[in-house]
């Protein structure tokens, strides 16, 4: 689908703060025509404020735009003199200032100017949107809804949509389309209620964490040690989440629950705790003012201390007894352990769990229509690997409910609310057959809407029965094929985080033999992040323990000739990718015919991390590609991409990897990593249709001795001033010397497998130096790259 049949194909954004300024760049991240509004400056050029923006956009981390050109699709404007603009523009998305007053004039000085159809979306997170609709034109309020986009836009999955009465359901049908489709976005149908659905409950939950701190005695750096990864949870946890939102914004939110929520029997938990709004009042307000609830002082990080009213050294972990249960697999032995013990840290724990369950249930009906609206806007949005239903779920929903009842009867609970009816009956939230209606006591399955039909494979919800896709044609350990059409052979790689091994390598020749003999092209997809995180090295172990490289060099052997194989297959071949693709998974997409990427897709050649040099082709392919692009100054070319290599680059998205030339220019981008087989296929059978032919494997010049000598003397640089070790000077040699095709003469032409001999004769002589060996240790034992 186009975006022209979801009508939207220009779009302003009113309002250039921190929000509007980064709704823009996503925008234009889907090179989305985009017009950003704010006040005439009242000195120097009428845009100045709009500028300001566009200029942090690009200094802020993580980057709200996907790659250097995206900026060129905002336009800045003002209020002022560019109102007549509107008119052309297919969605107008408000992000002014969190006040009625503000929001209601800037609703008078628009409105006469937008177009016959224009869709007006509010980007609230706490104003009621019926409130909003009341202060538009009347004739307009058909075209009136809410949006709320989580922050950061760009990564953050979570937008809620919430209409008001008179919201015609063509235009949130066509909003829900562009945010899903063109913006990659998992849209949440909210109700109009205080904070939606994400925040009411996540807030809630942040809120519960708080109190309970308190109440149990517990340090900052304790609780987020109990509430992160350990939880399933987001890294930042409790406490440094609320530094990277901002204290004041998160102070914001929850005032919005104390002042709109007189009556909520958690009313209590909603009020800024001292210490809180003494470090707002002291402008420390967290990541954007680099102190808040942590900053780091040197290299050391810093808690804020409210006994002391002092920043102390963050240094204290979850006790030993503790993580122990929350290491087990099983939700309900989990949580009935950590109801048992008397360990306060447990105790604290269960609470949390236990106050956002029994919120839930009081609440639900009115702020959810379903159970899945609440468990994927705290996943989404949040960054939850379950949603707290999910949770209750797998613990067993009827003993969770006993377990609640009985803690609201032995007064250990702020509310002493019963669960509602509903919640003692069923068995569960969600089943094959749909998610609990809080309203019907039903299961509704999912929405119909012509969208979704492009997600093969949706995001899936604990209690749906995880069924594989199409027809299997090969079914190995690590490998499965299928085909969705009889004429696409589509390939797994089930192996843990998409690691290539020997077997891998095995069941994708077999998938080849298949798709040649039977079908009309190949797509390597990924059904989750991550595509691959490379070669699997632990695999190799014990090879390397015993010495025998003989076999280590015919497994890097037919990795090579794998990737050739995807190159030069009489079929068409297409990686589907999303997430990690890095070292040998990064070098079978470079080898594939086409390649349809998520947005955040992350792709680089990094063995140098693990002492070793890209082997299955990568290092060849750069060289390939600097030859290619090379205008007469080849050196200069090589050395652009020798970087990438030498500095284990990764492509923070799929757009940069263009620029980085780790994908081609005609790599096919898709915002919504659920759309990626849909789009994959698609290309597949495309190139099928138009008689695909594979090229012949080429030829090419290289620089030779002079460029690797070139090269060389730039790392000689790095390494006096510092920025390289020794080592990394060696292992940046070797890979000069193959890129620029070991010992010959500078333009030498050479072929494919000419360079492939060198990259593997340099792995393998690599692999037996001591120094490569302590960083593949190091890799397997930490998951992070050893400078040694």
């Amino acid at each position: 689908m186009t975006q022209q049949k979801f009508h939207i194909r220009k779009v302003a954004v009113l309002g250039a703060g921190v929000m509007g300024a980064q709704i823009a760049a996503h925008l234009a991240n889907a090179k989305v025509p985009t017009v950003l509004f704010d006040l005439a400056a009242k000195e120097g050029s009428k845009n100045a404020i709009v500028d300001k923006a566009l200029a942090a956009l690009k200094k802020q981390k993580p980057a709200p735009l996907a790659d250097s050109r995206a900026i060129a699709y905002i336009r800045a404007a003002n209020y002022a003199d560019d109102l007549a603009e509107l008119k052309d523009c297919d969605l107008v998305i408000e992000a002014v200032a969190e006040r009625l007053d503000i929001k209601e004039s800037v609703y008078a000085q628009v409105a006469p100017h937008l177009g016959e159809h224009t869709i007006f979306a509010t980007n609230t997170s706490g104003l009621p949107i019926e409130t909003l609709s009341s202060k538009f034109p009347a004739e307009l309020k058909h075209r009136f809804c809410g949006v709320h986009f989580f922050n950061p836009p760009r990564y953050m999955h979570l937008v809620e949509l919430i209409p008001t009465a008179a919201t015609g359901p063509a235009y949130l049908d066509n909003l829900e389309r562009f945010l899903v489709s063109t913006l990659g976005k998992g849209v949440v149908r909210a109700k109009d209620t205080p904070n939606f659905i994400g925040n009411r409950i996540g807030v809630f939950s942040m809120l519960a964490t708080i109190h309970h701190t308190q109440a149990f005695g517990l340090r900052f750096d304790v609780v987020d040690d109990l509430t992160g990864k350990r939880l399933g949870r987001a890294k930042s946890a409790t406490y440094r989440t609320a530094d990277v939102v901002g204290l004041d914004t998160f102070a914001h939110v929850a005032k919005t629950m104390e002042t709109s929520l007189p009556n909520d029997p958690w009313h209590r938990y909603f009020g800024t705790p001292a210490w809180l709004q003494a470090l707002i009042d002291n402008g420390a307000l967290g990541a954007k003012t680099k102190a808040g609830i942590f900053k780091k002082e040197g290299k050391r990080i810093m808690m804020f201390d409210p006994a002391a009213g002092d920043y102390v050294p963050s240094n204290q972990k979850a006790d030993a007894a503790v993580t122990e249960i929350l290491k087990e697999a099983d939700w309900g032995k989990k949580l009935a352990a950590l109801r048992e013990s008397e360990h306060p840290q447990a105790q604290f724990v269960w609470a949390l769990f236990r106050d956002v369950f029994h919120y839930i249930a009081v609440h639900a009906k009115d702020i959810a229509t379903t159970a899945r609206d609440i468990d994927f806007a705290i996943r989404w949005g949040f960054g939850w690997d379950l949603g707290p239903l999910e949770t209750w779920q797998a613990a067993g929903v009827q003993q969770v409910a006993a377990w609640i009842a009985e803690d609201i009867a032995a007064g250990k609970t702020m509310s002493d609310a019963p669960l509602p009816e509903l919640f003692t009956r069923i068995d569960a939230f969600h089943t094959d057959e749909g998610s609990l209606n809080f309203t019907t006591g039903q299961y509704d399955a999912r929405s119909d809407l012509d969208v979704y039909r492009r997600q093969y494979q949706p995001a899936r919800l604990l209690g749906e029965r995880r069924r594989d896709l199409g027809d299997t044609v090969l079914q190995t350990e690590v490998i499965r094929a299928f085909t969705l059409d009889g004429r696409v052979l589509v390939v797994e790689n089930r192996n843990h985080m998409g690691a290539v091994s020997g077997a891998v390598l095995d069941g994708l020749n077999q998938a080849l033999d298949i798709a040649e003999a039977q079908y009309d092209a190949l797509v390597l997809w990924a059904p989750e992040a991550p595509f691959s995180v490379g070669a699997d090295l632990k695999s190799m172990m014990p090879a390397f323990a015993t010495g025998d490289f003989a076999a280590i060099e015919a497994t890097v052997k037919q990795f090579q000739d794998t990737a050739m194989r995807l190159r030069y297959s009489r079929i068409p071949t297409v990686a589907a990718i999303q997430g990690f693709a890095f070292g040998g998974g990064c070098e079978f997409v470079m080898h594939c015919n086409q390649v349809v990427a998520a947005l955040e897709s992350y792709i680089g050649l990094v063995e140098v991390g693990v002492g070793l040099i890209p082997a299955g082709g990568g290092t060849k392919e750069f060289a390939l590609r600097a030859a290619r692009a090379s205008q007469g100054d080849l050196l200069a070319a090589l050395k652009e991409r020798y970087l990438n290599l030498a500095m284990a680059k990764v492509a923070a998205s799929a757009l940069e990897a263009k620029e980085t030339g780790h994908l081609q220019d005609n790599a096919v981008v898709v915002f919504n990593a659920y759309e990626t087989l849909y789009v994959a296929l698609s290309e597949a059978r495309a190139m099928a249709d138009a008689g695909f032919r594979p090229e012949v494997p080429q030829t090419f010049k290289v620089a030779g001795r002079p460029g690797a000598a070139s090269i060389k003397g730039q790392l000689v640089n790095m390494k006096e001033g510092g920025f390289i070790s020794e080592y990394d000077f060696y292992l940046g040699s070797q890979i000069a010397w193959v890129m620029t095709g070991g010992d010959v003469d500078e333009g030498t032409v050479v072929d494919e497998q000419w360079i492939l001999d060198l990259e593997r004769k340099v792995f393998v002589s690599l692999l037996q130096q001591e120094k490569t060996l302590e960083r593949i240790e190091n890799m397997l034992a930490t998951g992070k790259p050893l400078r040694n």
